[in-house]
């Protein structure tokens, strides 16, 4: 009887081990705590704890079954398979990107190599590495995100062919995007602070369907760090303190953040504070590009002084600080409520590309050019909660979110008495609302709403510096303007089996803005006083999945995207370039963009990867700057110059098309090759008049060399860009020659150029991780494509982490 009972314990007790699963990080045997564990038709779930275990109980015999995690691939293994003791599986960092999680396709977590467009992801452990300066920085060095700067407190992405307001932005589902998103180069992106990111999420490509107006190029969705729970009855404290230095600009970074974690709650707080010097450029380069005199201001009196060091980009320092507080609450496995405050602030940025313009007789034309302040706050209020008995859905996410954007412009004339003040403001409110549902086990819907309201306030004032007068002055935007977008979509996702994925979607867009001119038209005498535009948008998309085998994956999608007018086209009034101004339009209508995109992505014998994709876009009633008349006029008088007049008008078309070669070899357990290579072309028609697309970038690419061990990595890699003659300038570029180099007919085109670069990191003990970077080793001079300010010449970057 005893040796029977015995028999049974022991029974009993191997038959639930059975059902036990660990789950491990394979570089350092660490458990992985939130791996989601669900089988194929996604009705049985569950998740592991803080020690990486789970238990199988729940899932059938012969269930495939599924290990992800937002930071790793996803696993999939057999139920027959988990045998009769503590089974342990690892899990690899997302370094390859053909198995991530990813949520910017539908707000809600996928498996990447369901979705059938392209991508691009980078993780926390990604951008630690990278350890970006900015934002701007840190799209850049994925190799697949052009960045154009005007100054050094700038960074305007650029992807596939498109930039600025044809891109959109989101930061932990909220659209940063508003009403005065204008079509030149945006520094927006610089708010947003590296060291909170937990994730990057880039979707080349249009992203209408789920995001609504400004998704035609992209969407670049970047996901703070969550405030972590103890779920236990302990507390989870952890803390980071940073501290970096770069010699090129002479930067110093200070940044701490701290989690503090219940059972139920948790907190996490961030800030940041950089403060730049002018940046020293390169030595080997275009003469072109030095910075042989500046204007300086002693008793209202300008100036022209020699620069000793003409590789010293005078004037082009700021500073900024960022903080961020985050809470979440977790009454239940099934509902959780996320706060999110974020906040930026940075000093005047000098406008570096305004302040090199050289006037007709050869002197600089500018004594000062400032972006004031740049301050942006962020408030957003989420709701998560899932249900397997809900009709509706089975999981749902509700965002409720204010902003506030404030800006400015600061600028006069060399010699001229008179400052000139824009200041501009954005009250921006939004709510959307998502749906995921299962219809059957092979079908899933994702469906919702969202809604968008901005206000823009708009000043202008003349300021006199030598008696410190003021007087009002035309506004950039009309005072009061609103802005607001209303939506509905749905979508649908259909996997039959594990080879085949079929994903449609539809979304219905409203969009109504409205301006008064009466303010501004005691200044410009326009043919109107009130602006109202009017429109509906009907998007859709559809697109396969086809994985033969392990080793290929095929993906096709057709997709139209729209960008509705803004205020920043039918309202402003600024100097484009030398000698033009542009005024209001009220007639205008949304652009619309038609794409297709086919990609296949390799993995052979699990070491080497090829991701290949090409694309096609039409742009159609583009939106954009060309020659307009006030009243019969051509010309007017602005801020005391003669200009010629332009308006945004929809006068246009284009084609972009390009080739993305990504390649990835695992040469060993430690040592690694990748490479990203982007070729990119195309053309404008304006009537019978072609010419190439403004922001359609050089052909650029990267490569690095990789070793990566447990406690140290070392990075050698290159970035190189290729030429873009004056004939394959955009016609308004080709007017920019201060920008740009001078070939030997004296017309302006970007050279080619390359950088080598080595970067490091070494885990000094558990706490302590320190990373230093040698960027541009052979100090070339360069200029990214349309860019104001020349890239860092020789910059050693020193970066030191403690974490508690």
């Amino acid at each position: 009887m005893k040796i029977n009972f015995l028999f049974v314990v022991f029974f009993v007790n191997a038959f639930a081990y059975a059902q036990q699963i660990k789950v491990v990080n394979v570089l350092n045997n660490a458990p992985i705590r939130g791996v989601a564990i669900y089988n194929f038709d996604e009705t049985i779930n569950t998740v592991t704890d803080v020690n990486g275990e789970a238990n199988l109980d729940d899932f059938e015999p012969n269930d495939i079954i599924y290990l992800q995690h937002l930071s790793f691939q996803v696993k999939i293994i057999e139920k027959p398979k988990v045998t009769n003791t503590l089974k342990v599986f690892y899990l690899t960092a997302n370094t390859r990107g053909l198995d991530e999680v990813v949520i910017s396709a539908s707000n809600f977590k996928e498996s990447k190599r369901d979705i059938p467009k392209k991508i691009s992801s980078v993780n926390a452990q990604a951008i630690t590495f990278s350890n970006p300066q900015t934002s701007a920085d840190l799209l850049e060095n994925t190799g697949e995100v052009y960045v154009q700067k005007s100054q050094l407190g700038g960074g305007s992405p650029i992807i596939r062919g498109f930039s600025t307001n044809r891109l959109l932005l989101t930061v932990d589902g909220v659209r940063i995007n508003n009403a005065i998103f204008r079509g030149g180069n945006l520094q927006n992106i610089i708010s947003i602070d590296p060291f909170t990111i937990q994730n990057t999420e880039v979707t080349l490509g249009a992203g209408a369907i789920i995001y609504g107006s400004d998704a035609i190029g992209g969407v670049v969705s970047f996901y703070t760090k969550k405030p972590q729970l103890s779920y236990s009855k302990s507390v989870l404290f952890k803390a980071n303190a940073v501290l970096r230095y770069a010699t090129a600009s002479q930067e110093k970074t200070g940044h701490i953040d701290f989690n503090f974690g219940h059972k139920k709650w948790a907190s996490f707080t961030s800030i940041s504070y950089t403060d730049f010097n002018d940046l020293l450029t390169g030595k080997n380069g275009p003469n072109d590009y030095l910075r042989p005199d500046f204007v300086t201001t002693i008793n209202n009196i300008d100036q022209l002084v020699v620069n000793k060091n003409p590789l010293k980009q005078k004037f082009s320092g700021y500073h900024q600080i960022n903080f961020a507080q985050k809470a979440r609450f977790e009454p239940s496995e099934n509902l959780s409520l996320d706060l999110g405050l974020h906040y930026t602030k940075t000093s005047n940025i000098p406008r570096y590309d305004r302040l090199i313009r050289r006037s007709s007789s050869g002197g600089l034309r500018s004594a000062e050019w400032n972006y004031g302040p740049q301050k942006w706050f962020l408030s957003n209020l989420q709701l998560t909660k899932s249900s397997k008995r809900s009709k509706f859905y089975n999981k749902f996410k509700a965002i409720l979110a204010y902003q506030n954007f404030q800006e400015s412009r600061i600028n006069r004339d060399f010699g001229d008495s008179i400052r000139n003040i824009t200041q501009e403001g954005v009250d921006a409110y939004s709510f959307n609302i998502d749906f995921e549902k299962l219809l059957a086990p092979k079908t899933r819907l994702y469906y919702g709403t969202a809604y968008v309201f901005n206000h823009v306030f708009s000043q202008g004032t003349n300021q006199n510096i030598i008696n410190n007068t003021q007087q009002a002055a035309v506004s950039r935007y009309p005072n009061g303007s609103t802005w607001q977008s209303g939506a509905v979509y749905t979508s649908v996702k259909y996997k039959p089996n594990l080879k085949w994925v079929f994903q449609s979607g539809l979304r219905l867009n409203h969009v109504v803005s409205k301006a008064n001119f009466v303010e501004n038209n005691r200044f410009l005498n326009l043919p109107f006083t009130t602006s109202s535009n009017n429109n509906q948008a009907l998007t859709g998309s559809m697109g396969l999945t086809w994985l033969p085998n392990d080793v290929f994956n095929w993906k096709l999608n057709t997709s139209t995207a729209f960008r509705a007018p803004n205020i920043d086209d039918i309202g402003k009034v600024f100097d484009s370039e030398p000698g033009s101004v542009v005024v209001p339009n009220n007639n205008l209508k949304p652009e619309y963009a038609y794409n297709v995109e086919l990609g296949l992505k390799v993995q052979a014998h699990k070491t080497v990867a090829l991701d290949v994709n090409t694309y096609y876009t039409f742009l159609d009633n583009a939106l954009v700057r060309r020659d307009f008349s006030i009243n019969g006029e051509t010309e007017i008088e602005f801020n005391g110059t003669p200009s010629n007049v332009q308006a945004i008008q929809n006068a246009s078309r284009a084609n972009v098309y390009g080739l993305e070669l990504g390649f990835l070899w695992d040469i060993s357990k430690y040592l690694s090759l990748r490479s990203q290579y982007n070729i990119i072309n195309g053309k404008e028609f304006d009537g019978e008049t072609e010419s190439p697309v403004r922001h359609v970038a050089p052909n650029f690419g990267n490569t690095h060399l990789i070793w990566n061990n447990n406690k140290i990595k070392l990075d050698m890699f290159a970035n190189y860009n290729a030429a873009l003659s004056f004939n394959k300038l955009a016609f308004s570029e080709r007017k920019k020659v201060d920008i740009y180099a001078l070939d030997a007919n004296g017309n302006p085109y970007a050279p080619s150029w390359y950088t080598l670069n080595f970067r490091s990191q070494y885990h000094l003990n558990n706490k302590m991780t320190l990373t230093s970077s040698l960027e541009n080793i052979t100090s070339q001079r360069y200029r990214t494509y349309s860019s104001g300010i020349s890239a860092p010449g020789r910059n050693f970057i020193l970066s030191l982490k403690y974490t508690y």
